[in-house]
């Protein structure tokens, strides 16, 4: 089998009307960088290589644990210990070899944010920390970047397309960073393994839209609740 077929192995997206070959094309023109090979990381990653995203980027600079398998499905037991960006770029290579992986084993902090950023078209904020997501959201602003951002824990998630064509971005959203004892997180509320699934499949699709140039709401956090099953959308 030719495996370097790009019209069968995209024939289903290309045979949606809103997509076809120029949509396709642009998908493998395009340069993505997903912040986290995480929970929310691994669905992403997943999905924009699937699609034939050209050039995918990963930044993380953890390594694979035990507990991460509940909901990382990118990784496996035999990728404990070793780097994430390692083990998403072996995952990457397996399912499309046609994607150029870029690994960025490091930390985006203030110091590298710009840099690394510069290189891409869109980014994807998997991270876990405020922090972070700040500093990935300014340098966004800065270089005039669209932001998909993502958040989970236990049963609820977040989702919201920032800076894309003006739109607002997260200060608009949440002037200054909250306090630590506010923000529920992974570590200590824990997380059911398919949110990210499907809060991380939510945020490849509006990726694949931004690139094809399909309506994507701004302005607009989904606030995601799957316990109650419920969708909430808040403008702001």
């Amino acid at each position: 089998m030719n495996t370097e077929d790009p019209f069968t192995r995209y024939s289903r997206q290309i045979f949606i009307e809103e997509i076809g070959v120029p949509g396709q094309r642009s998908i493998q023109q395009a340069k993505v960088l997903m912040v986290g090979a995480g929970g929310l990381g691994s669905p992403v990653i997943q999905y924009l290589a699937a699609a034939g995203v050209g050039t995918l980027g990963v930044a993380d600079f953890d390594s694979v644990e035990l507990h991460n398998l509940n909901r990382q499905v990118i990784h496996s037991e035999k990728s404990i210990g070793t780097s994430k960006v390692d083990s998403a770029s072996a995952f990457v290579k397996e399912l499309n070899s046609l994607v150029c992986f870029k690994a960025h084993k490091s930390k985006i902090d203030a110091f590298n944010a710009r840099e690394i950023i510069s290189g891409y078209d869109i980014v994807v904020d998997g991270c876990d920390n405020f922090t972070g997501r700040y500093i990935i959201n300014d340098a966004c602003v800065e270089l005039n970047k669209p932001l998909v951002y993502g958040s989970i824990s236990a049963f609820e998630g977040q989702l919201a397309v920032f800076n894309l064509n003006g739109s607002k971005n997260l200060r608009d959203l949440f002037p200054d960073i909250p306090d630590a004892s506010e923000i529920r997180n992974c570590d200590r509320n824990g997380v059911l393994g398919p949110l990210p699934g499907i809060v991380g499949s939510m945020m490849a699709l509006q990726v694949l839209k931004i690139i094809t140039g399909l309506p994507v709401e701004s302005n607009q956090l989904t606030l995601i609740d799957t316990l109650q099953w419920n969708f909430i959308k808040i403008r702001f």
